[in-house]
């Protein structure tokens, strides 16, 4: 099974950017597809971006269209998310996802909090 780590968050004004990173061991990289979603406190977790495994398809949720990008680094093993203009209500806990069919793996998630 796919082992997943996200780095990157923190705490960052609104308008501003952070990028996190998920990197990906214990399989071949380039047979996953790749996504990451986020949960604010008390709501569900919620799909905010993903990459196919070849990377030539990206999808976004609405609310992070034009704002946030989504990519692959072969050389890193990982999925990265750019995230700018930054808004409040981006504050969430960030979770990367690994599928390749049925096989669905999950990171432990990291913090992201914007201040208005």
């Amino acid at each position: 099974q796919v082992q997943l780590v996200e780095s990157g968050g923190g705490l960052v004004q609104a308008g501003g950017s952070l990028r996190l990173s998920c990197a990906v061991s214990g399989s071949i990289f380039n047979l996953y597809g790749m996504g990451w979603y986020r949960q604010a406190p008390g709501k569900q977790r919620e799909f905010v971006a993903s990459i196919s495994s070849g990377g030539s398809t990206t999808t976004y949720a609405d609310s992070v269209k034009g704002r946030f990008t989504i990519s692959r680094d072969i050389a890193k093993n990982a999925a990265d998310l750019q995230m700018n203009s930054l808004k409040p209500e981006d504050t969430a806990v960030y979770y990367c996802n690994a599928r390749r069919g049925r096989e669905s793996s999950w990171g432990q998630g990291t913090q992201v909090t914007v201040s208005s």
